[in-house]
């Protein structure tokens, strides 16, 4: 009996969010989250045009409501190859605070509404507000994901952020292997006035942008 209570443990302690990937070269994620809470949200389209005309691989974290409100676009949005869309809950609620029969409920509620909007199986997911346990982490691996978050976090919700703050935080902390995280729901303030400099800088720094099915198997 105590081996297999060992084994249920050494089971939970072993789960992990993903923050980075291992990288033998200048390579980094860059994500998106778009999610819809109290207030319609809509996706940013000066960020999302800039990143299909620079044609830059990207993963898109998206919320149950904000493709109910959003079908047409995601549906366009999912036509491009470097372009992946992935889990990011239904409802945008902390999943600390659900049941476990509630918080997987959630998780599926958004990939079957995934699949039928994109025609592909999310295989990664992402807490929202990044508030999480071991019950829930449990949950997601038995579904079948890998849970990623990012890095460190751009700040780019928080209002009292300049762009040049946003550059600076960015550029000063990314390193081969990172997991990059903005908005593009509308409440990313000014990432649409940051994004096109980190990116131009990070080019010309040598680093290429990958999709995260490319680095995380």
């Amino acid at each position: 009996m105590a081996f297999f209570i060992a084994l249920l443990i050494n089971s939970i302690i072993n789960l992990q969010v993903i923050n980075s990937f291992h990288a033998n070269e200048k390579q980094v994620a860059l994500t998106f989250d778009a999610c819809e809470t109290k207030t319609p949200s809509y996706f940013d389209k000066e960020v999302l045009e800039f990143v299909i005309r620079e044609e830059i691989p990207v993963t898109i974290f998206l919320s149950g409501k904000f493709i109910e409100r959003n079908t047409k676009d995601v549906k366009e949005v999912a036509k491009y190859e470097f372009i992946e869309i992935e889990n990011h809950s239904y409802s945008h609620h902390d999943f600390t605070k659900l049941s476990d029969s509630d918080a997987k409920e959630d998780i599926l509620k958004n990939e079957r509404l995934i699949e039928s909007v994109v025609g592909k199986k999310p295989v990664y997911f992402r807490f929202p507000y990044g508030y999480y346990n071991q019950t829930k982490l449990k949950i997601l691996e038995d579904l079948g994901y890998k849970v990623v978050h990012w890095t460190f976090p751009s700040g780019d919700p928080d209002k009292t952020i300049t762009k040049e703050m946003l550059i600076e935080n960015t550029l000063r902390k990314v390193k081969p292997g990172s997991i990059l995280i903005f908005h593009i729901n509308g409440r990313g303030w000014k990432t649409k006035e940051a994004l096109p400099e980190i990116v131009t800088k990070l080019r010309e720094w040598g680093y290429s942008f990958v999709l995260l099915k490319e680095v995380i198997k």
